[in-house]
C-alpha cells in the first residue's frame, strides 16, 4: 500500500478491534464493542468497506467470513503523519517538529531525546 487513505473514526475504531484482537468474524466483533452496539448489517458494511480500502482481508470458512488486518497500527499511524507533513508542511519534518517545539507541545528535553534516538538507531 503506497499511500495510507486516512479512515474515518468509525473505521479506526474497528481497525483498532483487529489490530488488539486478531483475526475475528465480524459476529465477534459485534460482541465485544461496547453499547450502543451497531446493527450486524452496518458492522458488516464497515468491514467490507475496510476490505476494499486495502486495510483487511478474509478467509472463506463455509458460508462466513473470518477477516484480518492487511496492514498494522504502525504502519497506519506512519503512513498518516507523512500524509499530515506533506499536506501541512510541505513535505519538511523540520517544519513540524519546529511547529511542535513553538507550540511547546514538545519540550527541548524530549527533544534532545529525540536526536539521541535518531542518532542511535542511524548507526
Amino acid at each position: 500500500m503506497s499511500k495510507i487513505q486516512r479512515l474515518t473514526a468509525r473505521e479506526e475504531e474497528i481497525m483498532e478491534v483487529f489490530w488488539s484482537h486478531g483475526e475475528m468474524f465480524v459476529k465477534d466483533i459485534l460482541k465485544i464493542h461496547p453499547e450502543p452496539k451497531p446493527h450486524f448489517n452496518t458492522l458488516s458494511t464497515i468491514v467490507r468497506g475496510l476490505e476494499e480500502k486495502g486495510f483487511l482481508s478474509h478467509h472463506s470458512l463455509g458460508n462466513t467470513y473470518q477477516y484480518y488486518a492487511l496492514i498494522s497500527a504502525e504502519e497506519y499511524s506512519s503512513g498518516c503523519l507523512k500524509g499530515v507533513v506533506s499536506k501541512y508542511f510541505k513535505n519538511s519534518a523540520l517544519s513540524a517538529v519546529s511547529t511542535l517545539v513553538k507550540e511547546e507541545d514538545i519540550s527541548v528535553e524530549d527533544l534532545k531525546k529525540l536526536i539521541n534516538l535518531v542518532e542511535q538507531q542511524k548507526k
